[in-house]
């Protein structure tokens, strides 16, 4: 029970974070504002929440992966695919290797399989934690893109790395021809799991909707377990499950381009997807502070095993392990970018030297947190003949501490490295914007003339009530199709003045609406569910506005 109200307390404590970030004088990710409410907790109750590290795995990081692949921009990973695979994928190679001999050589106590399971978990990055830093930053679209991108393929092959090293540690050997096998294996069977679980769990809902129907709320519940089911299904198959759920979301955004699940769905399915993010990503930060004063306590017993008595050390230790992580961070961007300038001057096409501030963005912004906290909370208890799991408190720590430090670096470094910073503007996204609205407008007066006819006979009573109808519903689609005739930024400029005043207009229109209903339904002349009726089809206007 005691258990239970501790859990409690923490959703209870993620809600609180919510508004204590935008009360705080100091600015603070919301990240640390979670951590520093979890230590309040564990300070408070006195009783820590022990959860089994797979159980933990299973139940945090599905859903979360399979959100970042749902939700990433897709035009946005193709385009700069070449960028997001060097830094996904090769820099977590680099990281794995050179942090892993330089933790192992700081560290001689921890051995070298161990070190290299610590570089791995923290070498992926945390995209949410980097939004909430960069809320109030400029950051170029672009720049967002590729780190959004980075952290959905970095959690993957990130985790698969700590994943042989833990085994290493487990068996006490490693094959790199057997690990290769290995890991052509777990790559390709987790993607292709992903794929398939999503599509056929998508064509049996249809089928099952079309022939049978479905209550209102089946299909949002069905979309919650498709990340278990993909997880799930790849472990037992011996497969990446943390693969299995990216490619489970990246494919399920396919799936919804078929534009098949009513309007109301995707609006509620959106806002209980938003919830749980917010609630798993908050949860994880409130954990990780409620189990740091414990944490902070083995890790000191630990360091005794490295030769040294002060408990300083494990502070020099966080410190120079976040420096090399930012180090080789660096130094990979760095490189990557003198790559792509000398390729673009061979092939002779024009490429304009970004701003070094963009670059030093691009490294201070391999913020740690979620993935990190999630992974390395399942490493072992014990090894397979039953002793202890080598220097495993002190590697939580160490990784708890990388996930601060990163934190506080890039809460306090970003914001003063992009102020002042001018944007580019965006030509090709405001083009490919304007151009979708010319044609939606074309295809709804085309579909109302349509409409019209098929509604109203010719020579009936109420033919022109169809056709007025028809007139006031087309009005607005042919005013769009007026403006955007007029030449160039002039037709989209106006084009775009004139939304912000109609959705100005829309706004206060609905509130009042909404205000006459409530009136209406406390003066009992509205019954409940004629309100709330009323009321939900307002809140569904006033979504499309906002």
């Amino acid at each position: 029970m005691q258990s239970i109200e501790v859990v409690l307390a923490m959703l209870l404590a993620v809600v609180a974070s919510g508004y204590l970030v935008r009360v705080v004088p100091v600015s603070l990710p919301l990240p640390l504002v979670q951590i520093a409410l979890g230590a309040g907790i564990a300070a408070i109750s006195g009783h820590g929440v022990r959860l089994d590290p797979e159980i933990f795995f299973l139940l945090f990081l599905p859903p979360l992966l399979f959100l970042d692949g749902w939700r990433i921009p897709k035009v946005g990973l193709f385009r700069d695919k070449g960028t997001i695979l060097e830094l996904a994928f090769g820099l977590v190679v680099f990281t794995v290797l050179g942090a892993g001999l330089l933790i192992h050589w700081m560290i001689p106590a921890m051995p070298l399989a161990v070190a290299f399971a610590l570089a791995a978990i923290v070498s992926p990055t945390d995209p949410v934690a980097v939004s909430s830093i960069a809320a109030r930053v400029p950051i170029p679209k672009r720049l967002m893109h590729i780190l959004e991108g980075e952290s959905l393929l970095n959690d993957a092959s990130g985790l698969v790395c700590f994943r042989f090293a833990v085994a290493a540690v487990m068996t006490g050997g490693f094959s790199l021809a057997a690990a290769s096998l290995t890991f052509l294996w777990v790559a390709f069977a987790g993607l292709a799991v992903g794929v398939i679980v999503t599509w056929v769990i998508s064509l049996a809902q249809r089928w099952l909707s079309r022939h049978l129907g479905e209550e209102a709320g089946s299909p949002i519940l069905v979309n919650l377990l498709i990340p278990f089911g993909a997880y799930l299904v790849a472990e037992h198959l011996d497969a990446s499950g943390i693969l299995a759920a990216v490619a489970a979301g990246v494919t399920m955004s396919y799936v919804e381009l078929s534009g098949r699940a009513l309007a109301t769905t995707r609006v509620q399915r959106a806002a209980v997807w938003d919830t749980v993010q917010f609630s798993l990503n908050g949860i994880m930060f409130v954990l990780l502070g409620e189990q740091l004063p414990g944490i902070v306590q083995r890790a000191a017993a630990a360091v005794e095993d490295s030769g040294h008595v002060s408990r300083w050390w494990l502070l020099v230790y966080a410190l120079a392990i976040s420096a090399i992580l930012a180090a080789l961070r660096f130094a990979w961007v760095w490189v990557s970018l003198r790559v792509t300038l000398f390729k673009a001057r061979e092939a002779g096409e024009p490429l304009q030297r970004p701003d070094w501030r963009i670059v030093a963005a691009v490294s201070l912004a391999g913020v740690r947190g979620a993935i990190t906290l999630a992974g390395v909370l399942t490493l072992p208890l014990l090894l397979p003949d039953g002793r202890d799991f080598p220097a495993r408190d002190l590697v939580i720590f160490l990784a708890a501490a990388v996930i601060l430090v990163s934190l506080l670096l890039a809460s306090l470094g970003l914001p003063r490295l992009l102020r002042g910073l001018a944007l580019p503007d965006e030509p090709a996204e405001r083009r490919e914007e304007d151009r979708a609205r010319r044609e939606a407008a074309a295809a709804a007066i085309a579909a109302i003339e349509k409409a019209r006819h098929a509604l109203s006979e010719p020579g009936a009573a109420d033919a022109d009530l169809y056709t007025n109808a028809a007139v006031r519903v087309m009005a607005n689609y042919q005013r769009r199709l007026a403006d955007s005739a007029m030449p160039g930024s002039v037709a989209a400029d106006r084009l775009r003045a004139a939304d912000r005043a109609e959705m100005a207009l829309w706004l206060a229109a609905l509130q009042a609406e909404r205000e006459a209903i409530f009136r209406l339904a406390r003066d009992y002349e509205l019954s409940d569910e004629t309100s709330r009726k009323l009321v939900r089809q307002i809140d569904l206007m006033e979504a499309r506005y906002r």
